[in-house]
């Protein structure tokens, strides 16, 4: 896919100390890319819109937290 026309912004998560970050375009028809801001030549990851939503949701619900 051709993401020339993405429109990066980096995570509110993230901060300006060079730790893990990820930037996010979901400006494209049909799809959200996700990239390493370390990295932004590298390969992004690709979501439907529905995915992304779900995937935030689940984010914020704590379903991806790391059990002690």
């Amino acid at each position: 896919m051709d993401l020339s026309a993405a429109v990066w912004r980096k995570s509110s998560r993230s901060s300006d100390n060079g730790g893990q970050c990820v930037e996010v375009a979901d400006n494209l028809p049909g799809t959200v890319a996700v990239r390493d801001s370390k990295d932004p030549d590298g390969p992004a990851l690709l979501f439907t819109p529905a995915e992304w939503r779900s995937f935030v949701g689940g984010v914020k619900s704590g379903a991806f937290d790391r059990l002690a």
